[in-house]
């Protein structure tokens, strides 16, 4: 799947949905390695100085499964946790470890339950009807590239990939090469991304 390449409308008005200290006036390039695991797969996050920003790692042997986001001192930013018995492969996703329902942010679901290629609906806690997504992922594991949308707008505020190669693969070793926009929440954008794999995991 080809990036778009049209820049997004300005994304000065976007309000941080983890957190106003994971925004950026300027372009984030962050690299997302994911490295073999008991809990079947940690990931580190990375800027371009190789610096690492974040970790996501699992809760051991959990039900229903959690991943947590931390900071590179290990303090937890958000949870993320797979609801039972969902349809759409929902994920709901915590303010720290909690999993209260005023901790919750946002929650990431498959469009369809039978799709051929990628399409996520990101609803944040707010928007409990749930009719129109306030956040979109469109892409394709075969191409190995995605995109991420500010609701069902072509308004592009990030994208990334993942070079296909078969020992990381069979292993279990992907690396995501992701583009933040400016003004676009990169702990929201890197949660999506764990959700995504995590999904196709389980596929």
């Amino acid at each position: 799947m080809a990036v778009p390449s049209q820049w997004p409308m300005p994304l000065s008005q976007m309000a941080a949905v983890v957190g106003q200290q994971f925004l950026s006036s300027d372009i984030m390039a962050l690299t997302v390695s994911k490295k073999p695991s008991v809990s079947n797969g940690d990931y580190v996050v990375s800027d371009v100085n190789a610096t690492v920003l974040m970790n996501v790692e699992g809760r051991y042997f959990s039900l229903p499964r959690c991943r947590v986001l931390c900071d590179a001192a290990g303090t937890s930013i958000i949870s993320m946790r797979k609801e039972p018995f969902s349809m759409h492969q929902r994920w709901n996703v915590y303010r720290g470890n909690g999993y209260d329902q005023r901790d919750l942010l946002f929650t990431v679901k498959r469009a369809r339950i039978l799709q051929s290629q990628t399409e996520l609906n990101v609803f944040l806690a707010r928007n409990t009807a749930e009719q129109h997504c306030d956040f979109k992922v469109k892409g394709s594991w075969l191409e190995r590239s995605w995109v991420f949308y500010l609701g069902d707008s072509n308004t592009i505020i990030g994208h990334m990939s993942c070079k296909f190669e078969l020992k990381s693969v069979l292993l279990g070793m992907d690396t995501f090469k992701v583009t933040v926009y400016p003004n676009v929440d990169y702990a929201f954008i890197v949660a999506i991304l764990v959700i995504l794999d995590e999904m196709h995991r389980e596929n």
